[in-house]
């Protein structure tokens, strides 16, 4: 392995491989340290993209599984609200992150799986879990929420999303990502999504709500079976965290190195929704130019880098921090919020956007 590298990408998920890509690209020697084996495995995501996303990445069509419509909200028993125009994509992550990850490496990136970071140190060095230590000159960390390299800089996502999701067989075909807002789910919501012949049902909760998980999860299962909808059978289980915290500060020095954030590790994640591979894809692709842009010697290429997240994705993680507080706080009050504050919270409704 290559220990003293122009730039080492720590995780090669979706803003990792993009970030990489861009470093090799412009003719830096770049390694990537990646703890999964294998690009994508396990899945630990619902698996949607929007549609416009299609005119960023080459490979969405080849991971593509099916196209989405719609989407349907469900408020507590209430029938669906339904969003007839919500475009988008759902994907079979292990090709879309495999397919990324062979990118960078076209590209030049030198790329290691199975490799564990086990610390890294103030004067930047990466130390593996094997006890390699390489020293680059810039660091670019995908490696989610809570990331190593976000700590060593003092720029970490405190509030956390918990999740827990299972594939089930879909009896009813149908081409809409489904919501279900509850009271009862502190902090976030339960999803159905559609993959062809099966469906990703999931719910997503506060950090300190994790124990519930299962017990709710197994509640929409059992409705939705109940509704000729879902299969009893679990194909699969998958969960984990989410920062729902907003954008922390993307960039900053360890001794001589510097570090940059990208997708999760920069907390880019809807705060609401919980989604971020639009937002990873597009930062990784900017950490990898901004990092490229230091090394060529521009001095802001850091600051430069946190400005066009601001600009790419600041006003939507202001709104959905806001609403998503807002409703937290019913709840420390001692209140079960209404279905109007449970709508207020969503995308799909007009109070959301409201001012």
């Amino acid at each position: 392995m290559i220990t003293t590298p122009d730039i080492c990408v720590i995780g090669l998920g979706p803003a990792g491989s993009c970030a990489a890509y861009e470093a090799a690209k412009n003719n830096f020697l770049t390694i990537g340290i990646e703890r999964k084996k294998t690009p994508g495995t396990p899945v630990q995501c619902a698996e949607f993209v929007p549609a416009l996303m299609g005119n960023m990445v080459n490979n969405l069509r080849t991971s593509r599984v099916q196209n989405i419509t719609s989407m349907h909200t469900q408020v507590e028993s209430s029938p669906p609200d339904i969003m007839e125009d919500f475009p988008g994509r759902m994907i079979d992550r292990t090709t879309f992150d495999a397919a990324l990850a062979q990118e960078a490496q076209n590209a030049g990136a030198h790329c290691h799986y199975g490799q564990s970071v086990r610390e890294i140190t103030p004067d930047g060095t990466v130390v593996l879990a094997n006890g390699t230590k390489i020293q680059p000159k810039v660091i670019i960390a995908g490696d989610g929420p809570h990331s190593l390299a976000g700590k060593a800089i003092g720029s970490t996502n405190d509030e956390i999303l918990e999740t827990r999701q299972i594939s089930v067989p879909l009896l009813e075909p149908f081409a809409s990502t489904d919501i279900f807002l509850n009271a009862d789910i502190r902090g976030g919501y339960a999803w159905l999504f559609p993959k062809g012949e099966t469906a990703n049902l999931g719910v997503g909760v506060i950090a300190k709500d994790k124990a519930r998980l299962k017990p709710i999860l197994e509640t929409i299962h059992r409705k939705l079976i109940d509704e000729g909808r879902v299969g009893a059978q679990i194909l699969g289980h998958t969960g984990g965290a989410i920062p729902a915290g907003g954008m922390t500060t993307p960039h900053g020095m360890l001794g001589a190195t510097l570090v940059l954030l990208a997708g999760d590790a920069a907390g880019l994640t809807n705060p609401i929704t919980g989604a971020g591979i639009n937002a990873a894809v597009m930062s990784g692709h900017l950490a990898g130019e901004a990092a490229a842009d230091w090394l060529d010697g521009d001095p802001d290429a850091p600051q430069n880098y946190q400005q066009d997240l601001i600009d790419l994705f600041g006003a939507s993680l202001a709104r959905a921090l806001e609403r998503r507080r807002a409703l937290l706080n019913t709840y420390a009050n001692n209140n079960t919020p209404t279905p109007a504050e449970l709508r207020a919270s969503w995308i799909s409704y007009a109070e959301y956007w409201a001012a």
